[in-house]
């Protein structure tokens, strides 16, 4: 029989799992009820006694590889998905207060949820932090228009954290946000909401999305497009359709071409967001740690058939619709740090579109604004399928919640002797941000741009590939 543990907070009291080495970890508290494309209604003080020994409900979705690959499974997926998980180290109590790391996790703002397995938080855990992982809807029932439902709801759950978290060991006056992909982007966007100010006070924000974050006539053009695919005149119309309908007409949308794969994101202006949000994210004044990998985009082009077959006359035409005037600058400069097949070549000029230097940009802005920022820079290779995949979006996941022996995760890093110290030098730096307030390194300024490379033999870099990142100026 499993040993159990009950923790009696404010809002609830929860029995959750005890493990042999004395963690405890506490599945599926739901922190939230929803109705439908409206806000999140907190539950507070609710008297109920959970069983948290069972994930709760994901958000529906169209799954992606990753998530099938980190153990999605779809019969679990229901619009009443507001849950939570709470990982507890051994030897806790109310009286610990431990920081607290409360992971948001990424898929696009479509896919994933906080219970996948390589989110398991029970070893970062370890480190001397109460983990919390949490869903939040996605696609068209969170980002349907100016909404922003989902970034309501990671608002709502970091209340939830606020009013209970004591209650687990945590400290909740010392939070901790982090999350990746379009989890690093709603990081970005939550420190723009009026409404999360004071419910975290450090931010780490891996491989963000930023460009998916989107303005509220992109927002409106979306919106009116999926009601052309529904067939519907009205938001009240397309609430009264099947869920089923939805995913449909949300995956005939997200075909189409756009700025930044925002069909569904955080949108600036819209409920709960400042107009501005990378402004607003600048001169916010919470520790924020930013970074990527190095080959982000090979995640989505490694086994692309039509990506692989690009030929020198599509690396010119990249080269010339991306740089213009400086091409033939930049396909030098790009020889020099990215020599490879044409299909690299244009992979590496879109990780550095997507991810990289929109990421540079923001910590320069915070440099500019004197808001404490760091930055990172993650270079470790996978060794999976002869090393195709490169160091690319995705891989630093398993590394961060030291979770490289899950279900499917070695398909994405493959395996190396070093993975261990990776894993350890990541988790060490995302705990002391958590516990002090800064990671080891030196703080980025736009002078010596000081930057740790993730990696076997990690360094502090200056002003890595400063030739590319000028390319961008």
């Amino acid at each position: 029989m499993t040993d159990r543990r009950t923790v009696s907070a404010p809002d609830v009291s929860a029995r959750g799992i005890a493990n042999a080495d004395g963690s405890v970890e506490f599945r599926g508290i739901r922190y939230a009820t929803a109705e439908r494309f409206r806000a999140p209604v907190d539950l507070v003080d609710t008297g109920a006694v959970v069983e948290a020994d069972t994930w709760g409900s994901l958000c529906p979705q169209n799954p992606g590889f990753l998530e099938a690959m980190a153990g999605y499974d779809a019969s679990t997926a229901d619009e009443n998905c507001l849950f939570l998980n709470v990982f507890v180290p051994p030897g806790v109590d109310e009286s610990s207060a431990l920081p607290v790391l409360l992971w948001i996790h990424g898929g696009a703002f479509l896919t994933g949820a906080g219970s996948l397995a390589w989110y398991h938080g029970a070893r970062l855990a370890r480190r001397g932090a109460v983990v919390v992982t949490i869903n939040y809807r996605l696609g068209v029932l969170g980002y349907l228009g100016r909404s922003n439902l989902g970034t309501l709801d990671q608002i709502s759950a970091l209340r939830w954290v606020s009013r209970n978290i004591s209650a687990f060991g945590g400290n909740p006056a010392n939070v901790t946000v982090f999350g990746e992909s379009a989890g690093g982007s709603a990081i970005v966007a939550l420190m723009a909401a009026p409404g999360a100010a004071g419910l975290f006070h450090r931010a780490w924000a891996m491989s963000p999305s930023i460009g998916q974050l989107r303005d509220s006539r992109r927002a409106d053009e979306a919106e009116r497009e999926l009601l052309e695919i529904a067939g519907v005149g009205s938001v009240a119309e397309l609430a009264e359709l099947p869920v089923e309908a939805l995913l449909a007409a949300q995956a005939t949308l997200v075909t189409r071409p756009s700025r930044g794969y925002d069909h569904f994101s955080p949108t600036a202006g819209g409920e709960g967001l400042a107009p501005d949000i990378l402004g607003t994210a600048a001169r916010c004044p919470v520790p924020f740690v930013v970074g990527t990998t190095r080959d982000e985009n090979k995640l989505f082009t490694a086994f692309d058939d039509a990506a692989r077959a690009a030929t020198e006359a599509d690396v010119e035409r990249v080269f010339g619709e991306t740089f213009g005037d400086l091409a033939a600058q930049a396909r030098a400069v790009y020889a020099d740090h990215r020599a490879g097949e044409p299909w690299e070549m244009i992979s590496a000029v879109a990780t550095d579109v997507a991810f990289r230097q929109p990421a540079i940009r923001l910590a320069t802005a915070r440099a500019a604004a004197n808001t404490p920022t760091w930055m990172y820079w993650f270079t470790h290779a996978s060794t999976a399928f002869g090393g195709r995949f490169g160091s690319c979006h995705a891989l630093d996941l398993p590394f961060a919640f030291d979770t490289l022996d899950a279900d499917g995760a070695s398909a994405l890093t493959g395996d190396s002797p070093h993975h261990a110290a990776v894993a350890e030098r990541f988790g060490h730096e995302l705990t002391s941000l958590a516990t002090h307030g800064h990671p080891s390194w030196a703080q980025y300024d736009p002078d010596e741009r000081h930057t740790l490379e993730f990696a076997p033999d990690p360094a502090l870099l200056s002003d890595p590939e400063r030739a590319v990142r000028l390319l961008f100026r």
